[in-house]
């Protein structure tokens, strides 16, 4: 049986509880996927596969189901403490050929810094397999415009959830999704 996900949506959610556990379960409630069992898979962005809406990716599934998930998440109960997850993704020209999701999790970043970390990541990983010369030194706006003007990789996006770590000693868990359907 082979499993080649067609579609794929990105999900975000942060939960605040006083128990790690349910903070998580909070945050997936909220990105709208505690219903399903997750499996973490790593960071292939499948050939073919399409990027859709999250209330339509929602709509392929039930609850129970098993899904496939690269999922980035970071907690805290130290009140003040600013907390990130993101998911980035880049994918190729050639539809045919295979793109990259990355996930960031990070202490101290905002949602801006995050979200260009997670795409740069992404971004470079598909740009090392397709053999696109780039200088790892320069700023990623940079080396985007040089990956761009290649041809080869056709976008490269990310979804970011930052926030401050609630008060009163409670866990604030946040997450980053892309759901392969």
């Amino acid at each position: 049986m082979r499993l080649i996900p067609r579609k794929l949506f990105l999900t975000r959610g942060v939960g605040i509880h006083r128990e790690k556990l349910t903070s998580f379960e909070l945050a997936l409630r909220e990105a709208g996927i505690a219903q399903f069992n997750l499996v973490r898979v790593s960071s292939i962005f499948p050939p073919h596969c399409q990027i859709v809406p999250r209330e339509e990716g929602l709509k392929l599934l039930q609850p129970g189901e098993v899904v496939f998930a690269v999922i980035a998440e970071m907690s805290s109960n130290e009140p003040g403490r600013r907390i990130a997850a993101s998911i980035g993704v880049a994918r190729p020209a050639d539809h045919d050929k295979y793109g990259y999701l990355s996930e960031h999790h990070t202490y101290g970043q905002t949602e801006q810094e995050a979200g260009d970390y997670a795409e740069d990541l992404a971004a470079t990983m598909l740009a090392s397999t397709l053999g696109i010369n780039f200088d790892a030194e320069k700023d990623y706006n940079e080396r985007r415009e040089q990956y761009m003007i290649g041809g080869e990789i056709v976008d490269s996006t990310s979804l970011t959830v930052a926030v401050t770590a609630a008060p009163g000693g409670v866990w604030t868990t946040v997450i980053s999704a892309a759901i392969l359907i």
